[in-house]
């Protein structure tokens, strides 16, 4: 196996991970909501409570990062460079804790949060037993349309952070399993809301304008 064919499988499984962290941290987010709301928390409170407990997170990380140490017997030169990618990543880590902390104003998680729970909570009808109910469609104009509703990630006109016309959108919805497209648009809101800081991130560091932007869409 050559050593860029190991690098993709790390790499990979990295990515794994990651999404399996992120997965049972917005299934946890989910629940604190739900507790909070319970004993009479208001929206607001508890995104600047879940908000606060995040950035903690982040914080510990940066704790992390700062106190490690390069290998014993390093070079000099090799120590220059591991301590200045230390203050680089331990710098990122603090705008990230910050950006956290302070983002609670109109992120509106726990609102979501509460939106999502009453849709699934809905009663449905049952289908017919002599034919099974049709699949729901999504329209890519609908889905558009709720990203656009979120105006802090739409660019400059001429800097869209998607190609025109909707096209690419209906290749991509087909890959949405049709069990899943009940609710796909309040599930895609709520997500967005529960992740916009990172979000917000993503697009500064790869949206257009960025280095890796000038390489192609």
């Amino acid at each position: 196996m050559s050593t860029e064919q190991h690098d993709a499988d790390a790499y990979g499984q990295e990515l794994a991970r990651i999404s399996q962290h992120q997965h049972e941290a917005t299934d946890a987010r989910f629940t604190v909501f739900q507790a909070l709301a319970a004993v009479g928390i208001g929206h607001e409170q508890a995104d600047d409570i879940v908000a606060k407990l995040e950035a903690e997170a982040v914080a510990g990380a940066h704790t992390w990062i700062s106190e490690s140490s390069p290998p014993h017997g390093s070079e000099q030169r090799f120590e220059n460079g591991w301590f200045a990618g230390v203050r680089d990543v331990a710098s990122y880590l603090l705008r990230i804790a910050d950006t956290t902390a302070t983002a609670t104003a109109g992120r509106g998680c726990a609102a979501s949060s509460s939106m999502l729970l009453a849709h699934l909570q809905q009663p449905h009808s049952p289908a017919p037993t002599e034919a099974p109910a049709p699949a729901v469609e999504l329209d890519a104009k609908d889905v558009l349309a709720a990203a656009e509703r979120f105006p802090w990630a739409v660019a400059a006109p001429g800097e869209r952070h998607w190609p025109d016309g909707g096209d690419f959108l209906d290749v991509a919805l087909s890959a949405v399993l049709p069990e899943e497209r009940e609710g796909y648009i309040e599930r895609l809101e709520a997500f967005v809301e529960q992740h916009r800081p990172r979000l917000e991130e993503m697009l500064r560091t790869h949206g257009p304008g960025s280095k890796p932007a000038s390489h192609g869409r």
